[in-house]
């Protein structure tokens, strides 16, 4: 019997994908100091991301990018200056790790940077990318924070320390992050439901597609009367990865990426 295509909400999890695919991931929060999380990402631009359609980056490729005179990705730029060398098409928003991205890492690698959000069209139906920080709008003290580090000022004052200074300054942030996080509850740090359907509706789209919470999910949402979704991608680790796909033809579907040895199954 032909398999019957997914529903238009749902992920399809079997069967292979044409090249005309778009690939969706973010969160990958590359360091150096997790060389096998790189090396797994590096493999998957090197083959599954090669011929595709498109793949989109929806934030925090890195775990900080402290400018783009950083001297610590010199691997991952070459990875994706080959990709699109090849002919495919690398689009990236900014996350909030990594929003310091700018024109010289997109002239070195040819990847063009998204406004966040960005509205797309995948297979003739409009849909509405984010990294997602914008939509937890609970998180009163960080979306304060958001609004301070991405005023232009002070990201130029940032800019003009040394780097060693300003690798400094982004360790420092990461701790006093990771213990504000330790302090606040999960439903304050995930999305606001309304700010949610406010962005579909100011956007007119019925699918959104982000990543930021680290909850990977296909939710079905009802949007004034009409059928919406909204798609969460999933955080990277050393132990593997996933990347949601959208085929030419609308259809969906979640892969794993594992590392090279490890069993790999679609999820």
């Amino acid at each position: 019997m032909p398999r019957q295509p997914a529903p238009a909400g749902a992920p399809n999890r079997t069967g292979a994908d044409p090249g005309d695919a778009a690939l969706f991931v973010s969160d990958l929060h590359l360091t150096p100091g997790q060389p096998e999380l790189t090396a797994l990402f590096l493999e998957w631009l090197g083959t599954r991301a090669q011929g595709a359609r498109a793949v989109y980056i929806l934030g925090d490729l890195f775990d900080a990018w402290i400018g783009d005179d950083d001297d610590g990705y010199a691997d991952v730029e070459t990875g994706l200056a080959t990709l699109t060398a090849g002919g495919t098409r690398c689009c990236l928003l900014h996350g909030n790790r990594d929003f310091l991205l700018g024109r010289r890492f997109a002239r070195r690698t040819g990847v063009e940077l998204l406004r966040d959000p960005t509205r797309i069209t995948l297979a003739g139906e409009p849909v509405l990318l984010m990294h997602g920080d914008l939509l937890c709008t609970d998180d009163i003290p960080y979306q304060r924070f958001r609004r301070r580090v991405r005023n232009p000022v002070v990201q130029w004052l940032f800019l003009r320390q040394g780097l060693r200074r300003r690798r400094e300054i982004a360790a420092d942030y990461r701790r006093r992050s990771a213990d504000a996080m330790a302090d606040k509850t999960a439903a304050i740090m995930d999305v606001n439901a309304g700010t949610v359907l406010k962005y579909m509706r100011r956007h007119r789209v019925r699918r959104l597609i982000h990543g930021h919470t680290h909850r990977p999910a296909d939710h079905a949402l009802d949007l004034d009367g009409m059928a919406a979704h909204r798609h969460v991608l999933a955080d990277w680790s050393p132990a593997g990865g996933e990347v949601l796909v959208v085929a030419g033809d609308g259809r969906l579907r979640r892969e794993s990426v594992r590392p090279c040895g490890a069993a790999a199954a679609d999820l």
